[in-house]
């Protein structure tokens, strides 16, 4: 993937969440809050974005989006099953129907083993969990902004499959 924006962006994530009367909210960590700042610069966002959580630390992560200190502690937080529990707990902490979450290495150095632009997207909605893995390329502001892109494309796109409806 390179950090070329295609899909969905975030006007279109309002103008879905609001056309299927969802809401939304996400859990960032690689991001840190570029995705939330994304989504509220749309007019009207207030009508479908409750809120974010930017979990960069660990401890935010078990506090607040209650991922297992195991699972950290196992894994790190450069993985697959950490970004479904941080997508799970935005959405049970913000009180949303749908959460996206991000994590994963921006650089410059790899992270826990993970080489630079190694991301994880989740998505967890009513009978959906998703995560996506990314291999970016770029430099630190280009695999963040790529991230936020595929995010919010990700999320509109599973808001917007009829069976979701």
């Amino acid at each position: 993937m390179t950090a070329e924006r295609s899909g969905y962006d975030a006007a279109e994530l309002v103008r879905c969440a609001v056309a299927r009367g969802v809401t939304v909210g996400t859990a960032e960590s690689l991001t840190g809050g570029a995705l939330a700042s994304a989504i509220v610069t749309v007019a009207g966002a207030s009508a479908c974005f409750e809120g974010a959580v930017v979990s960069y630390s660990h401890a935010v992560k078990e506090r607040v989006l209650g991922v297992s200190h195991e699972l950290l502690e196992e894994r790190g937080a450069v993985d697959p099953q950490v970004a479904a529990a941080m997508a799970r707990g935005a959405r049970e902490s913000l009180g949303v129907d749908w959460a996206v979450s991000t994590t994963g290495v921006a650089g410059p150095e790899p992270h826990d083993g993970h080489p630079v632009g190694t991301v994880f997207v989740g998505i967890a909605g009513p009978g959906v969990e998703r995560v996506e893995r990314l291999d970016v390329s770029g430099d630190r502001a280009e695999i963040r902004q790529a991230t936020v892109d595929r995010a919010l494309d990700a999320l509109t796109t599973q808001i917007s499959f009829p069976a979701n409806a």
